[in-house]
């Protein structure tokens, strides 16, 4: 299985709705890419923080730099730049 399959069924893999021969397949997968565990791992967390709808609350200046570098993507995409941060 290449990375882009596995890609392909990673929402009905975490959800549950596949076959037992393609989560096998999938599984398998994960065990030797750690790309795409890093990217299911994440995903399947982000999905987590979202469900429990939980505020965070970010400490100022962590989230004045996250808001510095969003404003800078922004600014910079508009331009056609790249950002060098």
């Amino acid at each position: 299985m290449k990375c882009t399959e596995f890609l392909k069924e990673l929402t009905d893999y975490l959800d549950g709705k596949i076959s037992d021969n393609l989560r096998i397949e999938l599984d398998e997968h994960l065990h030797w890419c750690h790309e795409c565990h890093v990217v299911m791992n994440t995903t399947q967390k982000t999905i987590e923080i979202y469900r429990d709808n939980k505020l965070y609350e970010l400490p100022e200046d962590l989230r004045n730099r996250l808001h510095q570098a969003i404003m800078n993507k922004c600014r910079d995409s508009k331009s056609g730049k790249k950002s060098t941060h």
